[in-house]
């Protein structure tokens, strides 16, 4: 960069001498050395910006563009679409501002959490004790609650403000050594006290970034402790342990549900929170440092163990996966020469009155036995399909009509023929004014005889168990 700097430097002022003299009467005029260096500058400022215009096109082409959005991403864009119309996508010009500025306001959270660490590790008892008595006053009476953020205005930024327009007199003034005190009479005395970003390059900005830096480490940190604690315990890779923790919440919330409002609330709180701030004194950390130490962490071992045992003895699960039963319907035609021809194998038993016989559309399937597939996530819990002999009862579950069900044999259950047959509309009357009377007679038949009222079409189903896929899950 630095030789970069000297080359535009040299360029400017080159450009500067091969230009008309400026008039040195013109008041208006720059010095020739301003002018290099403006120049100079200029041309960094550009290199600058061409570098971001590079880096900015690499990102376009690496991050997806938001059109690409597809599902419940795409779902929640539109719903955020009005609230977010007006901001701008990632620059890295937009990203290095925000930054700056977001780092020259940050400094007051962090302030605010050095004091809140300060109090609680009872750096200065007085603050602490002064916490403690507030919290056992809201916690005696919490509608003390309501007070607590006036409270904190008048005291916090109020107060405050006005003492800074009214200083007290300082150390070795006449009204200092006469001790007449503060006085808030009179004019102010002081300008109002404003909070404004620190300024770049500061020492306050960089001690901003310090704390910024480590306030992300330490959020890392705790969020990878908690997914390690947990997450393995709730997401059922140990479905043992995640089905333990799973009966204790239920039996704590059943219990809580019934016995919540009996429970002396005020009490835990204040008993709570006083432990938990006495807690951070360093001597009273310190003796449970010691007694974990000695009586704790030794009997942690046997704890757990104990806990394993139990799961692994009174946490039963049903390894048995779960079972289905599949259909397939074997599918055949009349040919021409009178005899039945194999056609496929279909999920469907097209029927006279199905949706695809009333559309005209061919059955769909697959030629051979073989050639039948589980479903997704299943897998076959027999060897072979099986024939089911009950076939007029799944004639009559799906409400078919218009067939002829063999109750011996083979099961096959026969299209009925209709010398109206190659008129489709002819086909869609007879099924209706046979749904109409189904509730005098029934609309389908049965025996091996009449073989001359049947159709072009016959089927039987058979049946086979699947089985759910075990699915191992990745432990890493």
């Amino acid at each position: 960069m630095d030789d970069f700097t000297a080359e535009m430097l040299a360029s400017g002022q080159d450009n500067d001498s091969r230009a008309e003299p400026p008039d040195d009467n013109d008041p208006s005029t720059p010095p020739a050395h301003w002018s290099g260096l403006r120049g100079g500058f200029a041309a960094i400022r550009e290199k600058a910006s061409i570098q971001d215009r590079l880096v900015e096109r690499l990102l376009q082409q690496v991050i997806p563009a938001d059109d690409n959005v597809t599902g419940d991403a795409a779902v929640l864009a539109d719903d955020l679409a009005p609230t977010y119309a007006q901001r701008p996508n990632f620059n890295i010009t937009t990203m290095s501002n925000n930054f700056r500025r977001f780092n020259a306001r940050i400094g007051v959270v962090f302030r605010f959490q050095s004091r809140v660490i300060r109090i609680l590790s009872w750096r200065r008892p007085t603050q602490t004790m002064s916490l403690l008595a507030v919290y056992t006053f809201v916690c005696l009476d919490p509608h003390l609650v309501s007070v607590l953020p006036i409270v904190a205005l008048v005291l916090g930024a109020l107060i405050p403000g006005f003492l800074a327009r009214h200083p007290a007199p300082p150390k070795g003034t006449l009204s200092s050594e006469q001790n007449m005190g503060y006085s808030p009479r009179g004019p102010p005395l002081a300008p109002a006290a404003t909070v404004r970003p620190v300024k770049e390059l500061s020492k306050d900005f960089f001690r901003n970034m310090r704390d910024l830096q480590n306030s992300m480490d330490d959020f890392s940190q705790a969020h990878d402790q908690v997914v390690q604690l947990l997450v393995p315990a709730t997401n059922f890779s140990d479905e043992a342990l995640s089905s333990a923790i799973f009966l204790f919440l239920v039996v704590g919330g059943t219990f809580m549900t019934i016995t919540a409002h009996l429970l002396p609330w005020r009490l835990i709180l204040l008993v709570g929170g006083w432990v938990f701030i006495c807690t951070g004194h360093p001597i009273i950390a310190r003796l449970l440092a010691t007694t974990h130490q000695a009586h704790v962490q030794p009997r942690e071992q046997k704890a757990k163990s104990f806990l394993d045992n139990w799961i692994a003895n009174d946490v039963i699960l049903d390894s048995a996966p779960e079972t289905r039963e599949v259909e397939v319907f074997e599918l055949q035609k009349m040919s021409d020469a009178g005899e039945w021809e194999p056609w496929l194998f279909t999920p469907s038993p097209y029927d006279p009155l199905s949706h695809a016989r009333i559309s005209g559309d061919r059955p769909r399937g697959t030629r051979f036995f073989e050639d039948v597939m589980p479903p997704e996530g299943w897998e076959w819990s027999e060897k072979k399909w099986a024939l089911d002999l009950w076939s007029r009862e799944w004639v009559e579950e799906r409400i078919i009509t218009g067939v002829e069900v063999e109750t011996e044999g083979e099961r096959w259950v026969y299209d009925m023929y209709d010398e109206r047959q190659d008129h489709q509309t002819g086909v869609v009357e007879e099924a209706v004014r046979s749904t109409l009377s189904s509730h005098t007679h029934t609309s389908w038949e049965e025996g091996e005889g009449a073989a001359a009222r049947r159709g072009e079409w016959r089927r039987r189903r058979w049946v086979r168990l699947v089985k759910r896929k075990v699915t191992s899950m990745d432990p890493a």
